[in-house]
């Protein structure tokens, strides 16, 4: 259903575009989320834990058995069959039995289960967050990439044209060979780096691919950035209430308190009813029939420690989550804070380069001004030329850092969802195959509207 979906957003923007469109950060992230693997094997993580609360649920329903046998035999009662009886005997018997009171265990294995699904819930958003942050890195890398080809490409023929102009200049007896060494030097060194360049744009183009399930086209340039928070505490505060490892930590606790609770009821007596009908037939004998109902209540008086063990392992468990959780609150914060300090970090390099370029334009301008008088040497233009292309690429790269760091931060406040950054594409519909099984269907409606369901899944 969510790739139908996708497929179907994603071709409706194709029509209304014209096909030279560039491709845009939201575009990324949505076939991020349409093609994601991960997503579709937690998605199926999640379906089995809703499983999980209709087998928890069945075990309060009676279960109805069938047996059928037929058997061949003779016997003789001095050994040598010399007086012998044989026949044919058949049998069908049909039994129920059901739990009538087990001291809440059932109850609190469906309470387990159905808290496992919200974890596994919080679970799915975890791994959605992570898929839209691959993706956001992804292309911001290959922007990154491309603009840094980009400029390695002009610096290259910048100093190409330097190259010809110094061999012009030795020519005339205006420099030495020296000169020319050292401009020779320079475009090696140049295109050593559009080499470099080169290659880690094609290695950003694979993790383009990796994450959104293509190769990158045209990119269209960095869009605005998204709102976060205001302050650092407001940004720890929703991270706090929105994280879904903190919301999973917060749900896995309470499911450990209950697997205390079914630990101790496991120590309790069970009351169990049952109901069997059977018919046979033999040969000998003729029809044999008899009916059932029993009612059975019991107790483990001693296991061998097993039921103590269980109940202390399910404390020891306890004491893990809620360590956990507290483990979870502290990560969060750590990873606000970081996402925070990168982009206050960024926003200054980005201040501080635009200056560096600036300053760097105006003395490579002035240095080349000069070598043409002969007050400055070939080499002083080199280093001045490459001063400038180092203040472009950090630019570039302090600019990339920043966008990295707000979607890091969103992620790190629990918001970087497809919901929540208004993709447009529908998302997992959690509740909807929950809805069809957590009643245990197995023959009925529900058991047709589960059907289409997992068509749709499968589509």
């Amino acid at each position: 259903m969510r790739k139908f979906w996708g497929v179907l957003v994603v071709g409706l923007i194709g029509l209304a575009a014209p096909s030279a469109l560039a491709e845009t950060l939201a575009d990324a992230l949505i076939a991020a989320y349409r093609n994601s693997n991960l997503l579709e094997q937690n998605e199926a993580v999640l379906r089995a834990a809703d499983e999980g609360v209709a087998r928890a649920v069945a075990a309060l329903r009676p279960v109805v058995q069938y047996a059928a046998a037929t058997s061949w035999g003779r016997s003789g009662s001095d050994g040598t069959f010399t007086s012998r009886s044989t026949g044919l005997t058949t049998s069908l018997s049909l039994s129920a039995s059901l739990t009538l009171l087990d001291f809440g265990r059932n109850r609190l294995g469906i309470a387990i289960a159905e808290q496992s699904v919200k974890a596994t819930r919080q679970s799915l958003v975890g791994v959605e967050q992570d898929v839209l942050l691959t993706a956001v890195r992804a292309y911001v890398d290959v922007s990154l990439q491309a603009s840094i080809v980009a400029l390695r490409e002009s610096n290259s023929r910048l100093i190409a044209q330097e190259l010809q102009a110094t061999t012009d200049r030795f020519d005339v007896g205006e420099v030495t060979r020296t000169d020319v060494a050292l401009a020779e030097a320079a475009l090696a060194q140049a295109r050593s780096g559009l080499a470099a360049a080169q290659g880690s744009f094609a290695v950003a183009r694979e993790a383009y691919k990796a994450a959104t399930g293509k190769y990158p086209g045209r990119l269209a340039g960095l869009p605005k950035l998204p709102a976060t928070a205001k302050s650092i505490e407001a940004a720890r505060d929703i991270g706090l209430r929105t994280h879904p490892d903190i919301l999973q930590s917060q749900i896995l606790v309470k499911v450990a308190d209950l697997q205390v609770e079914l630990a101790r009821a496991q120590m309790a007596p069970s009351l169990t009813g049952s109901a069997s009908l059977s018919e046979g037939s033999s040969t000998d004998a003729g029809g044999i029939d008899s009916q059932a109902l029993s009612l059975d209540f019991g107790q483990t008086l001693y296991a061998g420690g097993r039921l103590s063990s269980a109940l202390r392992q399910a404390m020891a468990q306890k004491d893990q989550q809620r360590a956990g959780l507290q483990q979870a609150v502290v990560l969060i914060d750590q990873a606000i804070g970081q996402a925070w300090a990168n982009i206050a970090v960024s926003r200054a390099s980005i201040e501080a380069g635009d200056q560096q370029i600036r300053a760097a334009q105006v003395a490579f301008d002035g240095v080349r001004e000069e070598a043409a008088l002969g007050a400055r040497t070939t080499l002083d233009v080199l280093d001045a030329e490459q001063r400038l292309l180092d203040a472009r690429a950090g630019r570039l790269e302090a600019e990339a850092n920043l966008y990295l760091a707000v979607y890091q931060l969103l992620s790190a406040m629990g918001l970087l969802t497809a919901d929540h950054l208004n993709l447009g594409v529908p998302s997992y519909d959690v509740d909807s195959y929950y809805r069809a099984v957590r009643n245990a269907p197995a023959h009925s409606p529900q058991g047709e509207k589960l059907d289409r369901i997992l068509r749709s899944i499968g589509n």
